[in-house]
C-alpha cells in the first residue's frame, strides 16, 4: 500500500524509482544547493555514483513493497517533488529516533511548506511506530530548523557548545525532541 498524506499544501508521498532522477538532480546537479549550506554543513557532501545512490533508496523501496513504516516520504508541493522527510536510528536498542527534513528548491523556503511537511511527517511516524520520542539534531546556526521544531512542539533537550564548524566558525550543535504523549497534546490543540 502506497502512503499518501495530503495537507493543505504539501502532499507527503512514498518516492518512488523514477523520482530518484530529481533527487539526484537536486543534490548534485542543481544550481540551487543553498540546501547543502544548512542541512548538516559540517559533513562533505558525499560524492556517489549513480549505482550507489540508488543502492540507498533501496531499503526504502523493500520497507515500501513489505507495508513497513517509512524511512523516507517526498515532499510534494504543487504537484512537484521539491523535498524529502527521513527518519534515522540515533540507538536501535532503545528506540532513539531522529527525524530530518529538507526542502532542496529555497524558492519554497520560509512559506510554511516546510512546517506543514514536517508536521505531517511526525504525526505519521507518531501513529505507525511504538517509539516513545522523535527528535531533531541540527546546528545553532540553522534558526530555520530550531523555530520548525519549535513550532510543532519540540523543546531543545541538549546543547553541545561549539562542537560543529561551519565555514571555518563554531557553532552549537542542538538536539531536540517531543514525546509521544506531548504530540498527543499539541494535536489535540488543533
Amino acid at each position: 500500500m502506497l502512503v499518501s498524506i495530503k495537507g493543505e499544501r504539501v502532499h507527503l508521498r512514498d518516492v518512488t524509482k523514477e523520482d530518484l532522477d530529481t533527487i539526484w538532480y537536486w543534490e548534485y546537479e542543481a544550481e540551487d544547493q543553498e540546501h547543502h549550506r544548512w542541512n548538516g554543513p559540517y559533513y562533505a557532501v558525499e560524492e556517489l555514483s549513480y549505482t550507489q545512490f540508488k543502492r540507498r533508496w533501496e531499503r526504502n523501496f523493500l520497507a515500501q513493497e513489505k507495508g513497513e513504516t517509512r524511512w523516507r516520504l517526498g515532499i510534494e508541493i504543487d504537484g512537484v517533488l521539491k523535498g524529502i522527510v527521513s527518519r534515522y536510528w540515533v540507538d536501535e536498542g532503545t528506540d532513539w529516533l531522529e527525524t530530518g527534513l529538507v526542502i532542496y528548491d529555497s524558492r519554497y523556503w520560509s512559506g510554511g511548506y516546510g512546517t506543514e511537511a514536517f508536521r505531517l511527517w511526525i504525526d505519521y511516524l507518531f501513529q505507525h511506530l511504538a517509539t516513545v520520542r522523535l527528535g531533531i539534531s541540527t546546528w545553532s546556526g540553522n534558526e530555520r530548523m530550531i523555530r520548525l521544531a519549535k513550532r510543532i512542539g519540540m523543546i531543545e533537550e541538549g546543547r553541545i557548545r561549539k562542537a560543529r564548524i561551519v565555514e571555518s566558525k563554531y557553532y552549537d550543535s542542538i538536539k531536540m525532541g517531543m514525546l509521544r504523549e506531548e504530540w498527543m497534546m499539541v494535536r489535540e490543540e488543533g
